[in-house]
């Protein structure tokens, strides 16, 4: 039987990255040692995945991998974090060398990618989950946080929304095709660091769209202690929904779906040319939704029973566990 530390010493010891990439001491000890730059304050997050919660069963090993990672990066980006680092910790029922390697293959690319540096983590038998936890860094005083909206406030997404629920939607209807839009927002989310870094000194609050939009702009609001107007019809939905879903359906997934991994951000009515020029740069669009309220609650949203992706809710509403 293949041991943790085979496991480890096999799929997920990297190059020893040095101290460029501010790691004293990676993998391979009880602790990493990492050296944060001086200025910098420290963004850390952690999210779990589990089969057939928040990924299916049968998604191919590599997606898994990418998916894990780029769904706890996202939070990053809704602070304007720069990634720097990660703990992975993983449960698999049986050691399965073959799936490892794929599974490492869409972990290690994405944190090629980001400038991210896996530097230490577990792994343990039991029901599949991964645990990751991202470190990553925000000069001091610029991080984005859910409290800052103002009343008069635009609020604006950026990307499209949508696609998460969409994607979900197909698998659970036997799509398969990875290049299929829908399907690679759902199991291949790309987290907007670059964007949540654009936005440093521009947006009042942010946060990612990970719970569905009403869902997460809830937060915000709870957070700022002000309401919000929104435009259903500015929503924009991603790419090939609307062949995927019927209208109703489609608003539903833009509004309440989750796992879109989009930026949501309050700011001033005058830097809203800015951000989208920013944005664009990045080859992302901005959109304006709605707007920030001095009296609390949602006014816009007809159906507010949408209240997004409840974590003890039933196990089939990302994940497709039957």
């Amino acid at each position: 039987m293949t041991s943790e530390f085979e496991l480890i010493a096999r799929h997920f010891t990297p190059a020893a990255p040095g101290s460029r990439a501010g790691v004293a001491l990676g993998v391979g000890d009880d602790c990493a040692l990492l050296m944060p730059r001086p200025g910098y304050r420290l963004a850390v997050s952690v999210d779990t995945s589990v089969v057939g919660v928040h990924f299916p069963a049968d998604a191919p090993a590599e997606v898994i991998g990418h998916r894990a990672l780029a769904v706890s990066l996202s939070d990053l980006a809704a602070m304007g974090a720069e990634p720097r680092w990660c703990l992975m910790a993983l449960a698999m029922a049986d050691t399965d060398d073959a799936w490892l390697a794929e599974f490492s293959r869409g972990f290690h690319g994405l944190c090629a990618a980001t400038g991210t540096t896996l530097v230490g983590g577990d792994v343990t038998r039991g029901e599949l989950a991964i645990g990751v936890t991202v470190m990553g860094e925000v000069p001091g005083g610029q991080a984005l946080t859910r409290g800052g909206a103002r009343p008069g406030d635009l609020l604006a997404v950026t990307g499209a929304l949508g696609g998460g629920a969409g994607g979900l939607a197909l698998w659970q209807r036997g799509e398969r095709d990875m290049q299929h839009p829908l399907l690679e927002r759902y199991l291949l989310p790309q987290p907007r660091l670059d964007a949540g870094q654009a936005l440093r000194g521009l947006a009042n609050a942010a946060i990612d769209i990970s719970d569905g939009l009403l869902a997460d702009l809830g937060h915000v609001l709870a957070a700022s202690g002000v309401g919000a107007r929104v435009d259903v019809e500015a929503l924009p939905l991603a790419e090939g929904l609307l062949q995927a879903l019927d209208p109703e359906r489609a608003r539903q997934a833009a509004l309440g779906g989750g796992d879109d991994y989009e930026l949501l951000v309050s700011l001033p009515a005058d830097a809203m040319a800015e951000a989208t020029h920013r944005l664009a740069g990045l080859g992302l669009a901005l959109t304006p939704v709605g707007t920030v309220t001095a009296e609390p609650g949602l006014v816009g949203v007809a159906d507010t029973a949408l209240h997004g992706w409840q974590h003890f809710g039933a196990a089939d509403a990302k994940g497709g566990a039957s």
